[in-house]
């Protein structure tokens, strides 16, 4: 099932429940996906690819809005967004933990010869690609400056 189909089924189902918050949540990521789709100069379906990039985006966004809510002693807030981050998770893959990453990233910097920090774009470029959607790229950059830095 396609992740526009799976959206429009868990706006209805949310619809019926009455559940406004998750409602207001799925409604961001359909909004999302249709300015992605309206673009100036795209043609065609919203990518599988690109749709991981929006949704990263979107959770990222409002990580960083939930962290500026939390630092300006507005909780009410933060958890709003920290419950958005929730809903927009449930269409992302499974996220790899820090030691399936770690794991990951030595095969690649294997593959790569990578040898010092000097290495990193290279490694850096294989491993967004092969982690798509599975990890954040924070955590990836933390993982390979501290291994190519050993």
């Amino acid at each position: 099932m396609s992740l526009e189909l799976k959206i429009n089924d868990d706006i209805k189902a949310a619809m019926l429940a009455r559940d406004a918050k998750r409602l207001e949540a799925i409604r961001a990521v359909k909004a999302a996906l249709l300015l992605e789709k309206t673009k100036e100069g795209f043609s065609g379906e919203v990518s599988e690819e690109s749709e991981l990039k929006i949704l990263q985006k979107l959770v990222k966004q409002r990580r960083e809005s939930a962290d500026i809510y939390l630092n300006a002693q507005r909780d009410d807030l933060a958890q709003k967004e920290l419950y958005d981050v929730s809903v927009i998770e449930t269409y992302l893959p499974q996220q790899l933990s820090e030691g399936e990453v770690t794991e990951l990233i030595k095969k690649i910097v294997i593959q790569t010869g990578a040898t010092s920090i000097k290495d990193m774009g290279k490694v850096m470029g294989a491993a967004s690609k092969e982690l798509a959607g599975k990890a954040d790229n924070k955590m990836i950059s933390g993982i390979v400056k501290t291994l190519l830095a050993i």
